[in-house]
């Protein structure tokens, strides 16, 4: 991936590396409990936030940050990780500031993020999984193409209760397809 420079803008926003500078916008939702209601992390500290961005920025994972490009406001995060290097499988995953939401940013940034997956990392196959009550979540998946590979009912307890969970997922062939380049 020596190819790929930051930041990788899009129509309306920029993703790039999160560093220590971005502890305070990270924490004004990633210590809401609405928004970690189904990420398998609870509310995080300041200080647990600024562990973390040291975390990300020594792992082989890409972990970005989503700027809106007219301000320069972190608005929320996305992550690529590599599941299995041999069969070219990565997993995303988002999480955005509630005051963000609705106006197509997380489609924007993920969508951008499944790019960097597919044309940068040679990834063969991206999955995305969600508790099925995280509508948005879901919804969000279905917009890019992704499709709905398992519904997981009642398989695990989840923060003290039952979970049901979606996986979707999409393969490089589909993406390259759904972008009109056609499969290469």
């Amino acid at each position: 991936m020596s190819d790929l420079t930051y930041p990788i803008a899009t129509a309306r926003l920029q993703l790039r590396p999160l560093g220590p500078g971005d502890v305070d916008a990270l924490h004004a939702y990633h210590s809401l409990e609405s928004v970690t209601r189904y990420q398998f992390w609870s509310p995080r500290s300041k200080k647990e936030l600024a562990e973390k961005i040291a975390e990300w920025a020594a792992n082989e994972n890409i972990v970005l940050g989503v700027v809106l490009a007219e301000t320069g406001r972190l608005i929320g995060d996305v992550v690529l990780s590599f599941k299995d290097r041999a069969a070219r499988q990565g997993e995303i995953g988002y999480s955005f500031n509630p005051d963000a939401t609705g106006k197509g940013y997380a489609s924007e940034a993920v969508a951008a993020l499944v790019d960097i997956g597919f044309s940068h990392a040679g990834l063969h196959r991206i999955y995305g999984r969600c508790d099925a009550r995280n509508t948005p979540s879901w919804r969000l998946l279905e917009r890019l193409g992704f499709r709905r590979e398992a519904h997981f009912r009642e398989h695990a307890l989840f923060k003290g209760e039952w979970d049901e969970e979606f996986y979707y997922a999409m393969l490089e062939d589909e993406w390259r397809q759904r972008k009109g380049q056609g499969a290469q």
